[in-house]
């Protein structure tokens, strides 16, 4: 019968510094990693896109509340995102 026992989970978190480019072909190009300053530039432009879509010769609203919201939420997820980063651990 296999043991009961569980070993005891690290809190620590693996950060890997380098990235072999045979488990990784585009690690050779530099493409190996996130880029979340691009991501949130990348955000809040999509947040004045759907805020300019507003603006058009459309005659009922209800695409105007769904763009707005969509922008807000948006919004309010990339001003979370800049208050849970500066939290330090």
């Amino acid at each position: 019968m296999a043991a009961t026992d569980l070993e005891k989970a690290s809190t620590e978190r693996a950060v890997a510094t380098s990235v072999d480019p045979a488990e990784v072909p585009s690690a050779a190009w530099g493409w190996s990693g996130e880029s979340p300053k691009t991501f949130r530039i990348a955000g809040w432009f999509v947040v004045i896109a759907l805020l300019a879509m507003t603006i058009g010769n459309h005659q009922g609203h209800v695409e105007d509340i769904f763009l707005v919201g969509m922008a807000g939420l948006l919004a309010l997820i990339l001003v979370a995102d800049v208050f849970t980063r500066r939290i330090p651990k």
